[in-house]
């Protein structure tokens, strides 16, 4: 045998042995990264199914619910309210303004990453007209202002807001409303900045909002890290001594 060929031949077992252990690197790194993409679309599954039936990001733009909710905040929205829980005074609630509370709206233009996440729920959509607003009357409910002592009534009963912005009159302008069934009566914390539901009874809806438009009810402040917390949506038990509706 030609002694020029025998380390090649000796070389022959390293070289299986390399390959092999190329290898089984090559399928650990494939095996890697196909744990990772797993783990992946299932956070996005996950994501989405989240945002779907259970929680949606919103954005404040504006301040008429100063100081429960303020300009830029993000929100995350309960949408198991009001289906299958139901809608209480009190409840900060996002809904769709089908009543043509809010000026038309500019086409907005989002690069693919943008609706990918809103896509998935990780990031609000500004696209859609929505509002937020607090519930103060719900169907059958009378709410009036303002009383002798400039306090707003639900049921004839007077109530105290302590989530009023600093200054804020319950109302400067007088009302007398009886909310009928399939909707509800809402008003922003911000009074004397908001265009709610008494600034809307010229419209079709008579300023109500039918409960089938609203999304849901707002659960977390997630943006700006210094605001991050759960909402009280029935602050010191403002509701709690408002009898039922006549009749009810």
């Amino acid at each position: 045998m030609d002694p020029a060929l025998a380390p090649a031949a000796d070389d022959a077992p390293r070289r299986a042995s390399r390959q092999k252990a190329e290898k089984s690197a090559d399928r650990g790194i494939g095996a890697w990264l196909k744990e990772i993409a797993t783990i992946i679309v299932i956070a996005l599954v996950l994501s989405f199914l989240i945002k779907t039936f259970f929680f949606r990001a919103f954005f404040i733009p504006s301040g008429s619910m100063e100081e429960t909710l303020e300009i830029d905040d993000r929100i995350f929205v309960n949408q198991l309210v009001p289906q299958p829980f139901d809608l209480q005074r009190g409840d900060i609630v996002v809904f769709e303004d089908t009543e043509g509370w809010l000026p038309p709206q500019e086409e907005v233009q989002l690069s693919w990453l943008q609706e990918a996440l809103i896509f998935i729920g990780l990031s609000p959509d500004r696209s859609q007209q929505h509002l937020v607003k607090r519930v103060i009357g719900l169907p059958g409910d009378t709410v009036a202002c303002c009383d002798a002592e400039g306090r707003l009534t639900v049921n004839g009963e007077p109530i105290v807001e302590p989530y009023l912005f600093p200054g804020a009159n319950p109302s400067d302008v007088p009302f007398d409303v009886v909310v009928p069934e399939g909707s509800v009566w809402v008003m922003g914390d911000h009074r004397n900045a908001s265009a709610d539901s008494r600034a809307n009874q010229d419209k079709s809806g008579e300023g109500f909002v039918d409960i089938d438009d609203v999304e849901g009810r707002a659960a977390v402040i997630a943006w700006p890290l210094d605001r991050i917390g759960f909402l009280d949506n029935h602050p010191d038990g403002v509701f709690d001594g408002v009898p039922e509706p006549a009749g009810s």
